[in-house]
């Protein structure tokens, strides 16, 4: 039996290579994302609630503030930033880096501006939708940034797996909206996140009535979160997004909720 005893002082567990892949992945992005201040993602599970709508009018408000922002797309096979905002604009795809496109002093990068036809769907299989997500991360030049807002797509499998694991995330904004299905999908998205350690900095309840905040309420209870922001329901959101103008830019109302959004996450949690 005593020829069955390791005696030898090393103990460590070789790491399988597809982690150690992982790992120089992550820091070749961390490398390459440095002059990045802080990065964070807008996220839900369940489509439909307004991360696009958060994210853009998020990116601007800070923008308006005087910092520097970028505004990344990472709904690879359904990107819908260019549409809000009226970019027509495309981007190279055979040369690297990919260069942003800018608008109104922010930087942008999306598949919608790599696709050149609206009626053809962008079908992709996992591998490809992460080699995408790689090229935004490691093959694009974003340039020295305060904020890089990151617009997620719903669910919870390759896109957003793929931002959680590779990207230091300064945190999540998580988005809601005044239903009891978008509440517990809310709850999976903040327990998804901090399974995999990023912080949760709040959740915005998208589309609010001011009678009826339970169901955030009880996602902020759950998630140990504050909410951050109650972005009143107006009609005139899908008038903005439609005619590619940006909400905060347009009404007076929106851009004072925003405002405070983004002062609330600077005060509370960038600048601590």
């Amino acid at each position: 039996m005593a020829d069955l005893i390791d005696n030898s002082e090393d103990k460590t567990i070789p790491m399988h290579p597809s982690f150690a892949g992982v790992f120089d992945k992550k820091q070749a992005i961390k490398k390459k994302l440095s002059s990045i201040r802080y990065k964070i993602g807008v996220y839900s599970a369940k489509g439909g609630v307004g991360k696009t709508t958060v994210s853009v009018n998020l990116a601007y408000a800070l923008k308006d503030k005087g910092y520097k922002v970028g505004l990344l797309d990472a709904d690879i096979d359904c990107p819908n930033i260019p549409l809000f905002l009226g970019i027509t604009d495309k981007i190279n795809a055979t040369r690297l880096p990919l260069r942003t496109f800018e608008k109104d002093g922010i930087k942008i990068s999306s598949t919608g501006m790599l696709v050149g036809d609206i009626e053809k769907p962008i079908i992709w299989r996992g591998p490809i939708i992460a080699k995408m997500i790689d090229d935004f991360l490691l093959n694009t030049d974003w340039g020295d940034l305060d904020f890089l807002i990151i617009d997620l797509p719903p669910g919870t499998s390759d896109a957003p797996l793929s931002i959680m694991q590779l990207l230091d995330l300064t945190g999540f904004v998580l988005v809601t909206t005044p239903q009891k299905i978008s509440g517990e999908n809310s709850v999976r998205s903040g327990l998804m996140a901090k399974r995999l350690g990023i912080p949760i900095l709040g959740i915005v309840e998208n589309m609010s009535r001011d009678y009826d905040a339970r169901f955030t309420n009880e996602v902020s209870n759950k998630l140990n979160t504050d909410i951050l922001a109650n972005i009143g329901y107006d009609e005139k959101f899908n008038h903005f997004s439609d005619s590619g103008k940006v909400a905060i830019e347009s009404d007076g109302k929106i851009k004072d909720e925003f405002y405070m959004l983004a002062d609330k996450i600077i005060k509370l949690y960038i600048t601590k």
